[in-house]
């Protein structure tokens, strides 16, 4: 395999890495590493020995493990937190990897792992990521009409001098 493929490959896995909660599909990925679905599809199984859709599910339910591993949310929030729309598909691939429930595998480190960071905290933080469909920040870099501002950036004086 030529390799300027594999740097195309590698492109659409390191997409799939940092966008796994969003929902991604062939066609997205083909595009972001300049091939046809079914080219793309076949070099990317050839090369990493599966589709990039059970690479997908994989880095979704390695994540969720870390998720249910530190966190005290609910099974639920993990699910849609890591990329996952439904429950039972959730459970069903996390079930086939881990050879575990997620439930079960909770469980487990409830018992015998350190103190778990209360979900509320983990969410307001951005530590479970979030869809990117969700409201931005009203000051974020997607208001074209406000600038970004940083932390350490002066903010201008009230108008009525105070």
């Amino acid at each position: 395999m030529p390799g300027d493929v594999l740097v195309h490959l590698r492109r659409a896995r390191d997409h799939i890495d940092r966008s796994y909660p969003e929902p991604l599909d062939l066609d997205a990925l083909a595009a972001v590493a300049g091939l046809s679905k079914y080219h793309f599809l076949r070099l990317f199984r050839r090369t990493y020995g599966r589709t990039p859709g059970a690479y997908l599910s994989e880095r979704r339910v390695e994540r969720a493990q870390d998720l249910l591993r530190s966190t005290n949310l609910t099974v639920t929030e993990v699910c849609h937190a890591v990329g996952f729309s439904s429950l039972g598909s959730f459970s069903s691939r996390f079930h086939e990897i881990t050879g575990e429930t997620p439930s079960a595998f909770q469980r487990r480190y409830a018992v015998s792992g350190a103190p778990r960071i209360p979900g509320c905290y983990v969410l307001m933080w951005g530590l479970a990521e979030r869809r990117r469909s969700a409201a931005p920040a009203p000051d974020g870099p997607d208001r074209p009409d406000r600038p970004d501002r940083s932390a350490t950036e002066e903010k201008p004086a009230p108008p009525d001098g105070g």
